[in-house]
């Protein structure tokens, strides 16, 4: 495997098999000395958001960037929209990019089914985090069976662009996610919005949200400099923080 794109002063780990990158990341996590993507051919306990199983068959990507960022946690979930841009342009090496989008908070997709989920899990306190790990679930090769989720069926890169193995991708997102690091660093979070926005699907148009309590149907509108979702709805614009999505 090639290593001129992977980035300077990050470590990878890569396992034949594994329960969970997120398990091991948070095992590992005291002796982090640098950020490090664990990555594992197989999982045998995957899980999405919301403890939700995430089958991961092989030949598609299953990692987690373990890391020690600075801030506490607002700053942590931030990177989730960096994940997904750094997830959208890697995608865009292999398949026309105008198939793709993001959808918040955490997905993305290709001509509108699910190839790629984000998950974030973090140890800390207010003040700082202990550890911060980005979990990354790919269908590259292959569509998991018996998914749940009509709305957004799953689908495979492979069914519409290049073939490309896990530890190839890997290095490609390693590469497109250092860079958005650099543009946190240097820009703050408000080129990071920009960018995700331009790349969100259904921007401006009717959605709905379901959170733990209710059901808002509204426009689309933006998202905040926290990265809630905004809604223009008959009431007046509704800032979101947690909901899953869904689209008319």
């Amino acid at each position: 495997m090639s290593t001129d794109l992977w980035p300077e002063g990050v470590d990878r780990i890569i396992l034949d098999e594994v329960g969970s990158t997120m398990v091991e990341a948070a095992r590992l996590a005291p002796e982090l000395k640098r950020p490090t993507w664990i990555m594992a051919r197989r999982q045998t306990a995957a899980r999405g958001r919301q403890g939700r199983a995430w089958q991961n068959p092989e030949g598609n990507l299953a990692a987690t960037l373990l890391m020690r960022p600075l801030g506490g946690p607002a700053d942590a979930a931030l990177r989730s929209f960096m994940a997904a841009n750094a997830l959208f342009e890697t995608l865009a090496l292999h398949v026309d990019r105008t198939k793709l989008a993001v959808k918040w908070p955490n997905d993305v997709l290709l001509s509108g089914g699910k190839v790629a989920g984000i998950l974030l899990e973090s140890m800390g306190t207010a003040q700082g985090l202990d550890w911060l790990a980005i979990g990354v679930g790919v269908n590259l090769a292959v569509v998991p069976d018996g998914v749940q989720d009509a709305a957004f069926p799953p689908t495979a890169l492979s069914e519409h662009g290049d073939a490309v193995s896990p530890e190839a991708f890997l290095e490609e997102l390693a590469a497109n996610y250092a860079t958005e690091e650099a543009i946190f660093a240097e820009l703050g979070f408000a080129r990071i919005r920009e960018d995700w926005l331009k790349r969100a699907a259904r921007l401006g148009e009717v959605i709905t949200a379901r959170t733990s309590r209710e059901e808002i149907t509204g426009t689309f509108e933006s998202i905040d400099e926290a990265g809630n979702l905004i809604l223009r709805t008959p009431k007046g614009a509704q800032v979101i923080a947690a909901a899953d999505v869904y689209f008319s």
